[in-house]
């Protein structure tokens, strides 16, 4: 795939965030056994991995223009993720080469639809405002920020500020904060940053541990009520969308996965396409529900990763109904 660039003169999505390899571990029994004993696996991989990155390829996939900007190392396996973005069509003149850092790596213990994940976050820490285009701001339509917490100490200080340059110039955004390693969940810089974000787009426990709820339609409720609007990730369950007072659930027929990972990237993915096509955010996220669902079918967050009309063509299988301010447990 060749890359679509800027020939209009503007990029579709910029997306800022963390990029790294996946080594992917997948089989019936994937728990190490410790005393240096071996232990055969079904299979391992390595591919495109970090939030940010996956994002940037299932968007690429499904026709939009992409910058992605983050950090990686000067060693073997920031040429890896270099080469592998290139071939997806995704820019990289904005990803920051580190001399002194090693690129981030993740390793993923895959079990159906569980995983336990181990992340060395090596040169994607290093990555701040600083380091984010004006330029690629100036020109966007869309920018979306993933893994807050993973960039938190070093991107957090000045998220506030990219993100108003972006929407001055007339973008939308997005964030997906990911999980958080040190278990925090935010302070007063989040809420700054979700002030200034037009759809925030967490799974169901994230939103819950941001807005330090117990329950889902409580944390909806907090976290529209910080500005943003909110495309709640449920899993095989679908999505929940909170617009101010509009609550909709976004369901899709069920798949049998072959990995889960980057499932919830590709929805974003999905959900950004959308949004720039001029759906609603229920809309948006049916589509973003059906990218997700794509990618589950092959081992890794990109290999399955749909084009753009296997993606509209699943989503309008996509059952959307408002329930009020009484959202549904399950």
């Amino acid at each position: 795939m060749t890359g679509r660039g800027e020939a209009g003169g503007g990029t579709d999505l910029v997306v800022v965030g963390d990029c790294n390899p996946d080594v992917l571990v997948l089989g019936d029994d994937v728990t190490p056994s410790f005393g240096q004993q071996e232990k055969l696996v079904d299979g391992i991989w390595m591919v495109v991995g970090g939030s940010a990155a996956i994002t940037a390829v299932a968007a690429a996939r499904l026709g939009l223009s992409v910058e992605l900007v983050a950090a990686v190392g000067a060693d073997p396996a920031g040429d890896f993720l270099l080469g592998q973005l290139a071939r997806e069509g995704v820019g990289t003149g904005a990803v920051a080469v580190r001399d002194g850092a090693p690129t981030g790596m993740t390793v993923a213990l895959s079990h159906g639809a569980d995983r336990a994940i181990l992340t060395a976050v090596g040169a994607m820490a290093s990555l701040t405002a600083q380091d984010v285009p004006a330029g690629l701001l100036a020109r966007a339509r869309h920018v979306h920020i993933s893994s807050y917490f993973l960039l938190e100490r070093s991107l957090g200080p000045g998220l506030v500020a990219v993100l108003a340059a972006a929407r001055a110039a007339g973008a939308t955004t997005s964030l997906d904060t990911n999980w958080d390693p040190a278990g925090k969940w935010g302070d007063g810089r989040l809420r700054a940053a979700l002030a200034q974000t037009g759809v925030l787009l967490p799974n169901e426990t994230e939103a819950v541990r941001i807005a330090g709820e117990t329950a889902l339609p409580a944390a909806a409720a907090a976290l529209t009520a910080l500005g943003p609007r909110v495309a709640v990730k449920l899993g095989e369950r679908g999505a929940l969308c909170a617009d101010g007072p509009a609550w909709h659930r976004v369901e899709l027929p069920p798949v049998t996965p072959v990995d889960t990972t980057g499932a919830g990237d590709c929805f974003n993915a999905g959900l950004i396409a959308g949004l720039l096509r001029g759906l609603t955010l229920p809309g948006a996220a049916a589509l973003g529900c059906a990218v997700g669902a794509l990618s589950t079918q092959a081992p890794g967050g990109t290999a399955s990763s749909p084009d753009l009309a296997s993606a509209l063509a699943l989503a309008q299988t996509a059952s959307v109904r408002r329930v009020g301010g009484e959202m549904p447990s399950s």
